[in-house]
């Protein structure tokens, strides 16, 4: 069903285009309620062309008859946005942001604006397979809610929680989460090509088993932990029981969960306007 809103994207990243291209395929908004707003033409009269939304490189212009706008720039970019887009925002209006680290305090104060949802999606959202946590300012209102849940879950799922510290815990472990298993993935293809399998087979076969693996969990009798699975596939003195005491030696479950609180320490720090990393990020 569609939301009878005006949305101005401000930013035209990789992540602003999958909220795009989702909320027209589910039919949340049409073209015609589109604006998408950055600084490189090119980039934005490719949207322009590809979803039939219209593109500006002014962001006030854009912000100003909006109903939402989508806050899609890196947080670096903040310093920047806030005060151009400052006292620009209707009353009327919220923001919805998926910036990383970036405080519902932070954004209302720098927009002059109270109407503020922070969500964290992450990348299979480019193909409607994603997942958002979100949370919403006291002040935005039921219908306001119920908008910015419909465009996120034009992106996969979307899981609301009240309490705003859950952002920074959830760009660790889902907003991120793509990358920790991508790795996973690049190391078993590898493996497998170490062996001497053809990578394309390798990577078949990884795609594959990834796939099916959590297919399998999904569509598991529930609640089902995640041990009980492992432990169908390991036969005691079995290949995969050599497997997993060669992972747990080398200190696979620490170095996944010191990975993690390295990431919820860095989007913390996004937060709080750090730009530096530590010396273990270089």
């Amino acid at each position: 069903m569609s939301i009878n809103q005006k949305i101005a994207f401000i930013g035209p990243g990789v992540m602003a285009e999958a909220m795009i291209a989702g909320i027209i395929r589910c039919g949340v908004a049409t073209p015609e309620q589109i604006t998408v707003s950055g600084p490189r033409i090119n980039r934005g009269q490719d949207l322009a062309d590809r979803y039939g939304i219209t593109s500006l490189t002014d962001n006030p212009s854009a912000v100003e008859n909006a109903d939402v706008i989508v806050l899609c720039v890196k947080p670096q970019h903040l310093k920047v946005i806030l005060p151009e887009l400052s006292g620009k925002l209707k009353p009327s209006a919220f923001v919805l942001s998926i910036i990383a680290g970036a405080t519902i305090e932070k954004l209302s104060q720098g927009l002059q604006c109270d109407n503020v949802v922070r969500s964290m999606p992450n990348t299979p959202a480019q193909i409607g397979e994603g997942i958002t946590v979100w949370t919403a300012a006291a002040a935005v209102s039921d219908a306001q809610r119920q908008i910015a849940r419909k465009m996120l879950g034009a992106l996969g799922e979307e899981i609301y929680l009240d309490e705003e510290y859950y952002l920074d815990m959830a760009t660790a472990l889902s907003g991120t989460g793509p990358a920790y298993v991508f790795m996973f993935m690049e190391a078993m293809v590898d493996a497998g090509v170490h062996l001497g399998f053809p990578r394309r087979i390798a990577e078949q076969l990884v795609a594959q088993t990834v796939r099916g693996s959590v297919d399998y969990y999904r569509k598991s009798e529930h609640p089902v932990h995640l041990a009980r699975l492992r432990n169908q596939v390991t036969s005691p003195g079995g290949t995969s029981a050599a497997a997993l005491y060669y992972l747990e030696k080398a200190g696979f479950r620490t170095a996944i969960s010191r990975a993690v609180w390295a990431a919820y320490e860095r989007s913390q720090a996004l937060g709080k306007g750090s730009q530096s990393q530590s010396p273990d990020d270089a």
